[in-house]
């Protein structure tokens, strides 16, 4: 067969067939009557052979050296290929990924698209002066897209820049927080941590649902900061975590600030006392001086009669330092 007719039967070019004979890959074994070069059945079947190695992604050179290996194990190959293909699958995917982000950003012209380039970049480099300068910069010096930022917040590890994208991110209100709030679902503690420590920093209505929902959520970390920044917003339903933070020592001196911030509330303040009361005369370790001392401290700036009542009690106190202590409050609690 004719160099024409293989090209018309098999769909490669009598071009790329020419560059085949150079390479020597693919040779016409055959003569005709007439002098001319022809090629063989075996000649086609190579062809049809270096194709097919072609549409797996090998070049030229590897098919022909598959070919002739004898050798040659198709599964070290395949693997081989497999592993190129995910890295530029990877590849095409960032890629893909950073202009959608340019795209979000709706630059104006070719100025707005080189800088929020550049913020990306800053934002995904090495250094963390380097992230922590375009986080502070990112909502002034171009609008870096709000997927961006929470990416980089949610696997930020240094507190410094973490710091700075936590605030850039509390400019963005509700938008942030919904894609923070999927954040609070990773399988991964730490971005956990981070989803609702930046969820803290927003003060729109659209971060205090997943805050309030965060108060159920199983990770106790989660919980205790989501509490503490509800209760910074006098939401009541912080209350109960609140207090057990305050009687495990876990972060009590804020936790002990919200409930105080909460009591202002002449509702919650009784509730609050009673809680406090309850937790600490149930509590592992609720005959310790340490531990009825602290519940003196914790009642200091809770109002209403609850707490005056419990500080009374504390003042006949058998342990010498906690009756001073509950007494000293009382008395700044009846000071004019």
């Amino acid at each position: 067969m004719l160099i024409g007719e293989v090209a018309r039967r098999s769909g490669v070019s009598a071009r790329m067939l020419r560059h085949y004979d150079a390479l020597g890959l693919v040779r016409p074994t055959g003569r005709t009557e007439g002098g001319y070069r022809e090629y063989s059945d075996e000649d086609i079947r190579r062809i049809f052979h270096i194709e097919s190695l072609r549409s797996l992604g090998l070049s030229l050179r590897e098919a022909g050296a598959a070919l002739d290996d004898p050798g040659f194990r198709p599964a070290d190959l395949v693997a081989d290929l497999v592993r190129r293909t995910q890295e530029r699958i990877a590849a095409e995917t960032a890629l893909l990924t950073r202009l959608r982000r340019i795209d979000a950003a709706e630059p104006a012209d070719w100025a707005d698209v080189l800088q929020v380039v550049a913020l990306l970049h800053g934002l995904g480099s090495k250094s963390a002066g380097t992230r922590q300068r375009a986080a502070l910069s990112s909502t002034a010096e171009a609008p870096v897209p709000v997927e961006t930022l929470v990416e980089a917040a949610l696997s930020e590890t240094n507190p410094y820049v973490a710091g700075a994208l936590r605030w850039a991110l509390a400019q963005s209100g509700d938008e942030g927080a919904a894609l923070l709030a999927e954040g609070l679902r990773s399988p991964v503690a730490e971005v956990r941590k981070r989803a609702v420590q930046s969820l803290a920093e927003i003060q729109d209505e659209g971060a205090t649902a997943p805050l309030r929902d965060a108060l159920a959520h199983p990770d106790v970390v989660v919980r205790r900061y989501a509490a503490l920044a509800l209760g910074a917003r006098e939401v009541a339903e912080a209350v109960p975590t609140l207090v057990e933070m305050v009687v495990e020592q876990v972060h009590d001196v804020d936790a002990a600030d919200a409930l105080s911030a909460l009591a202002s509330r002449p509702a919650l303040a009784d509730r609050i006392a009673a809680g406090l009361v309850a937790r600490f005369a149930h509590g592992d370790g609720n005959n310790e001086p340490s531990a009825r001392r602290r519940l003196a401290q914790a009642l200091a700036d809770i109002p209403g009669t609850t707490a005056s009542r419990a500080l009374t009690d504390l003042s006949h106190d058998k342990d010498r330092t906690v009756a001073l202590t509950a007494t000293y409050i009382l008395g700044l609690r009846t000071t004019p």
